[in-house]
């Protein structure tokens, strides 16, 4: 099935084509699912019920002076629109057609989003932040985290790069928001596999998902939740 970027796919990779350039031996490695949504305590449910507008939102990204000194922020790149055909995936295909977005981002329409690289190197971390109902958020992240729990391999076809894809699944943060997804992805193509981590929480009516070196991520983590989630 030939459909564009879709919502899976946007959650699944920062973009196909500009993962970091950084070669992981991959070999003896066994896929597994993606994580399941771990609920955070019950009365953090009521708690940032009110969606934040995609300005707001753009306040609670971190910033160079939130990450410390080496990291330069990565120019915004224009919206593609590459074909994008999902082999051996039944379930991530279907949500193709009423979940494309054309920008590969998840489906919500209040966002944002930045990106910085790390030290000159091909490191990279990224954060996108978005807001609905807390129901929402948690449908359409579960819908995502279902489908690839069918498809722990599988390939995408990218303006004509094949890409085949992996995901592992990894201990969801404890304790941090309402629910919690992480996981492992492994990107290989041209003989070269690159490892991004990627890490969601919804807290109420907020969702944060932090993308990139798994170094990175688990280094950046609580500060962007800590800034997503502070009081207006």
């Amino acid at each position: 099935m030939r459909v564009r970027h879709t919502t899976a796919l946007g959650f699944t990779a920062l973009t196909l084509l500009t993962v970091p350039a950084c070669s992981t031996d991959t070999t003896g490695a066994k896929p597994a699912a993606v994580s399941s949504a771990q609920a955070g305590p019950p009365a953090r449910a009521a708690q940032n019920t009110a969606p934040l507008s995609s300005a707001a939102l753009k306040k609670r990204l971190l910033d160079q002076s939130d990450l410390g000194s080496g990291y330069l922020r990565k120019p915004e790149r224009p919206t593609q629109h590459d074909d994008v055909t999902v082999i051996g995936c039944p379930a991530l295909s279907t949500l193709g057609g009423d979940a494309a977005t054309g920008g590969g981002t998840l489906a919500f329409p209040r966002k944002a989003k930045t990106a910085f690289t790390y030290g000159g190197s091909s490191s990279e971390v990224a954060e996108e932040l978005y807001s609905d109902s807390a129901n929402k958020l948690s449908e359409g992240i579960g819908r995502i985290s279902d489908a690839m729990t069918e498809c722990p391999t599988y390939q995408v076809i990218v303006g004509g790069t094949p890409i085949d894809m992996a995901s592992q699944k990894l201990p969801a943060p404890h304790g941090l928001g309402d629910e919690q997804w992480s996981q492992l992805l492994t990107f290989s193509t041209g003989g070269r596999s690159t490892v991004v981590k990627q890490t969601a929480i919804r807290d109420g009516s907020l969702l944060l998902v932090v993308s990139g070196s798994p170094a990175l991520v688990d280094r950046h983590l609580d500060k962007a939740l800590a800034k997503a989630t502070v009081a207006s």
